[in-house]
């Protein structure tokens, strides 16, 4: 349960967000029962915004629940959640027009990097760019004619806006450190080049379904211009990987990520010496590109291939400072979160009679910095959506005052299905590349479901306010059809 307060002028300029969460971590603790309600939530109480003051109070408290633990965003949502609740609340009461308020309260591009009011170091992004995207990509010109065509047919149609921010790419181990943690979130990879040319690359991050096994082999695919097809990505087994982190927080690419860029920076470095013995030649004048190791201005090269093979057969190679074999480790301990953040738009219809709520366009624009694979980056936003929307319209766990759960299986607690969603209109053309990882990416698992429950309950919301139901401001999640039929005929 959270509580929050914002304090503004008239003109709708923030000067205080307040908030104080009582937060249920079960009958016992988790790993994440306790990080996920404070640090992962309370730090992210500033949102994009240059609010200049944040309280945030949290409180855990035991009951004889389930323990909780982390579920993807964990507690970013929450937080995101409360703040664009409560600013959608203030434009409504003030008249203001809750795009314009956003976009005058957002930080500015030349104020990065920008320290928050809660201790975080945004480095880089562009929060009014995402923002005129989504209304672009949403045609927020042309809602009313759509809110009339929906009134044709007996329906109130509302539209819901989010703007969200998220620190992931979890952790720099100095700061996870000072919080009390007694682990070090960096992570490590080895790139093994064989005699033939391939690579086995040991990963410590676990794929469970996010694609690393192709955007992995894409990334040391193209810093060392072989196929991918040559690249073996070997994660999961601890017998032969070195030390990993595992795969949350979105820190897969960022993090893992970025020590294997680091491994084959290691790599190549190592193949210029070999090339520079080969050839005769200054390692200072070796130069790697599109997978040859040339002699600056010369027609002298060497495939990478040529290379990894001269590795396992060092002949005539001068072994007191040439080392036979082509293998590097690299570890990544991140400097700093990565901030990958976005504006959502969602358009509902209501029925009056029956208080069921049908998402019919939802709208993501999207900043994750650089893009490595379009394709799973518009399935992770996808995924996050769907989850997004389960959580704001149909999923909720319920107990007995004994502790029993009640909605133990699927006939009970109620999952989005495909008919329950729209088609996803995803963009993320607005980059702003994170400027301390070798890859310049962000992150995006946790996006969809960080920014699509406030979306969706703000659009209800407007539905019921715009029908007429000016009483109703506010309706918990989920926002199911008996809680929206209670909520209009209060």
């Amino acid at each position: 349960m959270t509580k929050i307060e914002l304090a503004c002028d008239l003109e709708g300029n923030f000067i205080a967000f307040r908030t104080e969460t009582l937060a249920n971590v079960g009958a016992y603790l988790s790993n994440f029962s306790t990080v996920t309600p404070t640090f992962l939530h309370g730090t992210l109480m500033a949102g994009p915004y240059k609010v200049p003051n944040v309280y945030v109070n949290v409180k855990t408290v035991f009951t004889n629940t389930a323990p909780v633990d982390a579920y993807r965003g964990a507690g970013r949502p929450e937080a995101t959640y409360s703040l664009e609740r409560v600013v959608d609340k203030m434009c409504r009461e003030l008249g203001l027009d809750p795009f314009e308020v956003r976009r005058k309260n957002f930080v500015t591009t030349d104020m990065f990097p920008y320290t928050t009011p809660v201790a975080l170091a945004y480095d880089t992004g562009d929060y009014h760019a995402t923002l005129d995207k989504v209304m672009e990509m949403a045609d927020v010109a042309g809602f009313e004619k759509r809110r009339a065509a929906s009134a044709a047919k007996g329906k109130l149609r509302g539209m819901g806006l989010s703007t969200w921010i998220e620190a992931c790419g979890i952790a720099p181990s100095h700061l996870v450190g000072i919080l009390g943690a007694r682990v070090g979130l960096y992570d490590a990879a080895t790139v093994r080049v064989n005699a033939t040319g391939n690579l086995s690359v040991m990963v410590g991050a676990h794929s469970h379904g996010q694609g690393h096994e192709t955007v992995f082999a894409q990334i040391v695919a193209d810093k060392l211009g072989i196929p991918e097809s040559s690249v073996e990505i070997v994660h999961g087994d601890t017998a032969k990987i070195p030390f990993g982190m595992g795969s949350y927080g979105s820190r897969s690419l960022a993090v893992c990520g970025s020590a294997m860029s680091k491994a084959v920076d290691k790599i190549i470095a190592k193949g210029k010496k070999i090339a520079a013995h080969m050839l005769e030649a200054a390692e200072g004048d070796i130069t790697f590109e599109d997978g040859k190791f040339s002699v600056a201005g010369t027609d002298k090269a060497k495939t990478f291939g040529e290379i990894a093979f001269s590795a396992y057969v060092p002949h005539n190679y001068p072994l007191e400072t040439l080392e036979p074999g082509l293998e590097e480790t690299a570890f990544y301990d991140p400097a700093n979160f990565t901030y990958p953040a976005g504006a959502y738009l969602c358009e509902v219809e209501v029925d009056e009679g029956t208080g069921k709520v049908d998402v019919v366009a939802f709208h993501c624009a999207d900043d994750f910095g650089n893009i490595m694979n379009p394709m799973i980056v518009e399935g992770q936003v996808h995924g996050g959506v769907g989850q997004g929307i389960g959580q704001a319209l149909c999923e909720f766990t319920t107990y007995d005052e004994n502790g029993q759960l009640l909605t133990g299986s699927y006939m009970d607690y109620a999952m989005p299905r495909a008919e329950d969603v729209p088609f996803y209109n995803v963009d993320y053309s607005c980059q702003t590349p994170c400027t301390h990882n070798p890859l310049g990416v962000k992150g995006c698992g946790e996006a969809g479901a960080i920014g699509s429950p406030p979306a969706v309950v703000n659009a209800v919301i407007d539905a019921l306010q715009r029908g007429g139901h000016k009483h109703v401001t506010h309706i918990d999640m989920p926002v199911s059809p008996s809680r929206v039929w209670t909520a209009m005929n209060a």
